[in-house]
């Protein structure tokens, strides 16, 4: 059975001070649940305190926003998913859409990503979607499908088992539009269908889906109520304590 899946990006957001004081907040105000998973995901350099604060807490797990496409060498500035791995990290998020849009990242790229990630024991939240004009001209399922097939469906049944979707409408992330919940099913039941084609139904049925499009308190419900929706990638409201800790009350 699939566990419900809430997970909290962080951003480039929140000095350390700020970063406390949610994790903090987060720590007191939820508890723990054997069906429900929360994942924080903080900048790189606060990684190691949330790994350490949240230790006690079995429920709550730690991912990396990013990692270098590369192994340990002479690439100034990268962090390798072998750095990540060694300050207890169990997840990193590949694949976002503002990795792709700012840094022109390829499917070549997230490619060696996915390598390092699962060379190195890290779990990998992967994240694909479509842009406004994908969706306004019904191509929608076909950038889905060439996004997944073009990376973690080149992955062995095995690794890919260590993958968890996160669909990014990102037509629907700041821009005031809004997906409504049949919209975020439709899509979310097609990328379980085509897992199913590659992998069949066992790991169809096993691959937790989560939704990653503007989700607050006052949508929240509704999205998660859907069938094929296993929790979500939460961005600006998981800096907010208490909008955070509602989303994750309310799956």
């Amino acid at each position: 059975m699939r566990k419900k899946i809430i997970a909290g990006n962080w951003k480039m957001n929140l000095d350390k001070i700020d970063s406390i004081n949610l994790t903090s907040k987060i720590l007191k105000n939820t508890e723990q649940e054997k069906d429900k998973k929360i994942i924080l995901s903080p900048p790189f350099i606060y990684l190691e305190q949330l790994v350490t604060d949240c230790s006690e807490r079995k429920d709550i797990l730690i991912a990396a926003q990013n990692c270098s496409e590369n192994g340990n060498g002479a690439y100034t500035g990268e962090v390798s998913a072998q750095m990540i791995k060694s300050i207890g990290v169990d997840y990193v998020i590949i694949g976002h859409s503002e990795r792709r849009q700012y840094f022109n990242e390829s499917h070549e790229v997230l490619n060696n990503k996915l390598s390092q990630a699962l060379s190195n024991n890290l779990k990998v939240i992967f994240c694909c979607g479509e842009n406004i004009n994908q969706r306004d001209n019904n191509e929608f399922l076909d950038v889905i499908y060439n996004q997944l097939s073009s990376t973690v469906f080149n992955l062995s049944a095995i690794d890919f088992s260590k993958i968890i979707i996160a669909y990014e409408p990102i037509w629907a992330i700041g821009t005031g539009k809004n997906a409504t919940s049949a919209q975020a099913q439709e899509m979310h039941n097609y990328i379980r269908t085509i897992v199913s084609e590659k992998y069949g139904n066992e790991a169809a049925n096993n691959v937790s889906i989560l939704y990653g499009g503007s989700c607050k308190p006052s949508n929240a419900k509704s999205i998660f109520s859907q069938i094929d929706i296993d929790g979500g990638l939460i961005g600006g409201a998981s800096l907010k304590s208490d909008d955070f800790i509602s989303i994750i009350n309310s799956i």
